[in-house]
C-alpha cells in the first residue's frame, strides 16, 4: 500500500503540473478522471473475489493492540515501578499471590495505565515518591558564609568510632586549633 501511496502522489503532482493546475479546486475536480485513468492502467482484479474481512469478536479488544506493554516483577511489598513512579496493587485474591512474578503495564496512547496479569486488570494506586531538592550552587566567595549558616542549622557530629588524626576537632567546620 505505501508503494502504491507514493507512486500516487508523485504521479499526481507531475499530472496536476503537466495539466497546470494551480488551485485547489481545479486539482479537486481533475482528481475523478485522474484516479479512473490510474485504475484503468494499473488496477488488478484480486486472486479471490471473497470479503476476508471479518468483525471483531466480543472477547477481541482492539485498544489492547494499541498501547505499549512493559514487563515489571512485583516485589514482595505488592509494588512495582514503572516510568520513574512507584504503584502499589492492592492487595486482592489475584495480587496476593504476586510476589516475584511478572505483571503486563499497559499504557494506553490517552495517559490511561493498566496493570494486567493474566489477562486481568489490577487495582492499583500510585505512589508518588519527593525526590531531594538539590541544594543551590554557591559561588567560592560565598562558600564560607554559607557552611556557617549549615553549622548552625544542623551540627555534624562524627561518632566516636570515627578515625581522628591526634589533635583534630569534632566538627569538619571547624578547623584544628593548636596548643
Amino acid at each position: 500500500m505505501e508503494r502504491v501511496n507514493k507512486t500516487l502522489q508523485d504521479r499526481l503532482v507531475k499530472e496536476l503540473r503537466l495539466a497546470g493546475i494551480a488551485s485547489i479546486e481545479a486539482a479537486n475536480a481533475f482528481v475523478p478522471a485522474f484516479m479512473a485513468d490510474f485504475n484503468a492502467r494499473f488496477a488488478k482484479a484480486p486472486y479471490s473475489p471473497d470479503d476476508a474481512h471479518r468483525p471483531l469478536g466480543a472477547h477481541e479488544r482492539l485498544e489492547g493492540a494499541m498501547c505499549v506493554k512493559s514487563q515489571r516483577t512485583v516485589s514482595g511489598a505488592l509494588t512495582l515501578r514503572y516510568n520513574r513512579a512507584l504503584f502499589i496493587l492492592e492487595p486482592n485474591a489475584i495480587s496476593t499471590a504476586l510476589p516475584k512474578k511478572r505483571v503486563t503495564v499497559c499504557d494506553y496512547p490517552d495517559g490511561r495505565l493498566e496493570i494486567q496479569h493474566g489477562g486481568v486488570c489490577l487495582p492499583y494506586r500510585a505512589f508518588n515518591v519527593k525526590r531531594p531538592q538539590r541544594a543551590e550552587v554557591v559561588e567560592n566567595k560565598r562558600l564560607d558564609e554559607v557552611l556557617a549558616i549549615m553549622e548552625r542549622i544542623a551540627p555534624v557530629r562524627r561518632s566516636n568510632n570515627s578515625p581522628r588524626r591526634r589533635g583534630q576537632a569534632n566538627s569538619m567546620f571547624h578547623p584544628p586549633t593548636d596548643p
